[in-house]
């Protein structure tokens, strides 16, 4: 068991801390940002690059290394979409009368440069990795992404908690497009599905003949989807969730949370 308790709370810990920084340099006055998306371009670079050392590292080393650096890759992402550098086209609240593919175009519309990066990001790491034998980096890359796109059509289609508090002032608008509602069609499917990939994340780590890059890097993976899963619990659980990272968010402000 001992094997598997160092995997686990390495990725607990850095899923926790990496969410909470990116959450803090969020929330700064915005003449910060140029300066924190900076230093973060800098450490995309140094991520990549590890991405492409750790590619031929079938160790348990070079699954650590990969690991972190696909987060790292996805935190430059979320802080290109959170400091609004690349958003969408639109940036102005919804329409409180638009219904079906008109609200879901203007939605789309406010991250269309978002999912367009994270297209090409993950294209570069497939591309880095293509023919190696150390893939994690883009596997995890895919599970922060795949669980990422379900958390976003949940808030869309309706859920309980809204996490509001999670958007910096120059993004509320995007708060117009979440629903409040006890439940909806996808966030039953998409939990079965989540609970389907992590089972397979997890198979390769707790076989007999599972090696320490395969167990070490299995076991990261399938915490962090096992992390994703909780994650969409609390859009449906009344559980206060921001106060994980009450220490990356600014004082709350009254009404902050409330149904658009």
């Amino acid at each position: 068991m001992s094997d598997y308790a160092a995997p686990i709370l390495y990725a607990v810990v850095i899923w926790w801390f990496l969410t909470g920084a990116i959450l803090w340099l969020n929330h700064r006055p915005r003449r910060t940002h140029a300066w924190s998306f900076g230093a973060t371009t800098v450490a995309l670079a140094a991520a990549l690059w590890v991405v492409a050392w750790s590619a031929g590292e079938e160790s348990e080393a070079g699954a650590y290394a990969a690991f972190t650096a696909a987060l790292i890759v996805w935190g430059w992402q979320e802080m290109a979409f959170y400091m609004g550098y690349l958003a969408g086209p639109r940036r102005t609240p919804g329409s409180a009368t638009a219904r079906g593919l008109a609200r879901f175009g203007a939605a789309a519309a406010t991250n269309l440069w978002h999912e367009a990066a994270i297209i090409l990001g993950a294209l570069a790491i497939a591309w880095l990795t293509a023919g190696c034998p150390n893939r994690m980096a883009l596997w995890t890359y895919l599970v922060l992404w795949g669980m990422n796109l379900s958390a976003r059509l949940n808030l869309f289609l309706g859920v309980r908690n809204l996490n509001a508090e999670f958007l910096p002032e120059h993004l509320r608008y995007l708060g117009s497009f979440f629903r409040r509602a006890p439940m909806n069609a996808l966030f039953p499917v998409a939990m079965i599905l989540a609970t389907g990939f992590l089972l397979v994340l997890l198979h390769p780590a707790v076989t007999e003949s599972a090696s320490a890059f395969k167990r070490s890097g299995h076991t990261m993976m399938a915490t962090l989807m096992a992390l994703a899963i909780l994650e969409h619990g609390f859009l449906m659980l009344p559980l206060p969730s921001a106060a994980l990272w009450g220490w990356g968010l600014p004082a709350r402000r009254p009404g902050a949370d409330a149904a658009p």
